[in-house]
């Protein structure tokens, strides 16, 4: 009953030396939608300063958020490539963003902000929330289409997937677990959980509709941000258990992720957030 990878080209097209990804799209998808929405709840809520200002934030977000997840890639995951392969920095068509960066660069754009325009953070947090899983799904989607960030090994899973690109990985857990060899042999690879559609799920679909209704009533001022931070550190602490660490890392102590160690202070800080924002004096 395993599934088989789809055969799914990464490439939408190419002119010339240039080629248009569906990573790329995905991210270009997002910032419509975010665009779209925002515009759509600005008006709703009758805040004037996003209406004039929304174009202005939207895009520095999305800049800040797509610079911050690079170099939080880099930094948090794979800075001994990165260091003797300076160039591919730049190749963020091959994939490797970190959300946790992304967020850190959000939320300095947001402090800017917010000092500029005499507005409190978690007031443009809080607007800034409800567009956020969009993009967060649309990125799984990209990263399932390149084939990457694919889950643990899991043969007993019957509806476990077969990514032909993991057969570097999966020597390595053959080499532990040698009895793998003959369902390599049988299928071309290990069967391995579909983690970018669990993750496309949770932090995308699901994530989206908990912030919508959440939203759809005035809420105290940074609890849609806390609420935020909070589910979406249990889901990416959850999903881990399933995804395969990132092999030049993998589990730190044999225990934990890094993913998982990143996602805890979001956890942490949406429970202060949301008590001093719902039990506050």
């Amino acid at each position: 009953m395993y599934i088989f990878f789809p055969k799914l080209n990464p490439i939408i097209f190419t002119i010339g030396p240039v080629s248009a990804r569906w990573y790329g799209f995905m991210y270009v998808i997002s910032f419509l939608f975010a665009m779209w929405y925002g515009k759509k709840c600005s008006i709703k809520n009758k805040k004037i300063w996003y209406e004039k200002k929304i174009e202005t934030l939207l895009y520095s977000i999305f800049l800040g958020s797509c610079i911050g997840g690079r170099i939080g890639y880099i930094i948090f995951y794979n800075f001994s490539y990165y260091s003797q392969n300076m160039l591919s920095v730049f190749y963020i068509w091959e994939g490797g963003m970190s959300f946790h960066g992304g967020l850190i660069g959000a939320i300095i754009v947001m402090s800017y902000f917010s000092f500029k325009y005499k507005k409190k953070i978690l007031e443009i947090s809080d607007f800034i929330t409800p567009l956020i899983p969009f993009g967060l799904g649309a990125g799984r989607i990209g990263n399932f289409i390149n084939s990457e960030l694919w889950g643990r090994v899991s043969p007993n899973f019957s509806y476990a997937m077969i990514f032909p690109n993991s057969q570097n990985q999966d020597l390595k857990e053959i080499k532990k677990y040698p009895e793998l060899q003959l369902l390599s042999d049988q299928y071309g690879a290990l069967p391995r959980h579909p983690t970018q559609l669990y993750e496309f799920f949770l932090e995308g679909i699901l994530l989206f509709f908990i912030i919508y209704f959440f939203s759809k009533k005035d809420r105290p001022t940074g609890s849609i941000s806390g609420l935020f931070l909070i589910f979406y550190g249990l889901f990416r602490i959850f999903i881990e258990f399933f995804r395969e660490p990132d092999p030049q890392i993998g589990l730190l102590k044999n225990i934990i992720t890094m993913g998982q160690i990143l996602s805890l202070p979001m956890i942490i800080a949406g429970l202060i957030i949301m008590y001093k924002s719902c039990y506050k004096k």
